[in-house]
This record gives structure tokens, sequence and C-alpha cells, in this order.
């Protein structure tokens, strides 16, 4: 119908709510401030970072990639009828192709620090993961990306 529609959680990392820091609760609704709509185009992936303050007042810096992936077209194509304005449906022998739409796609990244430059590329990398299709486990991108070993002044590494 419009194109418009809600947003949905696919995955998050980690699964459950950590005690000390709680998944955001409508972080869907924040990723697209505009809404949830399908466009005939393909857009260039957007970056943007939010703060967000909790009933604590603590800040929550929230990083949204967004990028634009093509969707099966489910509706029925019409167009007018003699000239009249009316609409039919197409019958199903037309050669006249639905038109390729884009849904919105986000990855958002939420932290207590802020550091705008590390979240674009961290998102960016994960991005690059998802649409080149690499045969790379998310998890482990993610694991990696959020575990640094400091070694100890002196010790071993």
């Amino acid at each position: 119908g419009s194109g418009d529609g809600q947003g949905q959680i696919l995955q998050r990392f980690p699964e459950k709510d950590w005690e000390d820091n709680p998944f955001p609760q409508g972080i869907e609704l924040f990723c697209q401030p505009s809404g949830w709509q399908l466009f005939t185009e393909r857009n260039p992936p957007t970056f943007f970072v939010a703060v967000l303050t909790d009933i604590n007042s603590e800040r929550h810096y929230c990083a949204c990639f967004t990028f634009w992936e093509a969707v099966e077209s489910t509706q029925p194509q019409s167009h007018p009828r003699n000239g009249e304005g009316e609409e039919e449906e197409e019958e199903p022998s037309s050669p006249v192709q639905p038109a390729q739409l884009f849904a919105p796609k986000s990855l958002v990244l939420v932290s207590r620090l802020d550091h705008a430059e590390v979240f674009r590329n961290s998102l960016g990398l994960i991005y690059t993961i998802y649409v080149d299709g690499l045969s790379v486990s998310l998890e482990n991108v993610i694991g990696n990306l959020l575990t640094c070993t400091i070694p100890i002044t002196g010790g071993a590494q």
C-alpha cells in the first residue's frame, strides 16, 4: 500500500540484557526517525550518532548505519484504464514488471563511550562483510571488535 512499515529487531548482541546496561526500548523507532518507508531507488548508506539519556541521566551514544536492500514486491501492479483515472489490477500475462522496491536496514551500536569514528568504522566493517557475503560469522566479528587484550606493563604479552 503506502510503503510505510514498522521496524523490527532481527538480531542483537548480546542476546540478553546486561544488568548495568539494558537494551534501549524503542531503538527501532530511533533508527528511522522519518519512519520505515520503501523507496523505488537504492539510497546511499547513511550514518549518524545521537545521544540518548536514560532515567538515571546516563548517556548512551547510539551510532546508526542505514543501508537499503531490495525487497520482493507482493503488491499487484496497477495502471490507469482508458485514461479515465480508474485503476485495474494487472493480469498475470502482462509484460509490465512491478517496480523494484528498497527497504532500509539499520546496524546500530550503543555505547557509553563517545567515539563516533570508531563506531562508523566498526559498523562499516560489519556492513561490508554482510553485503559482500563473506563466510565470516558476524558473531565472531562482533566479538573481535568488542574484545581487546591490554598487556600488563613489563609482563608477558
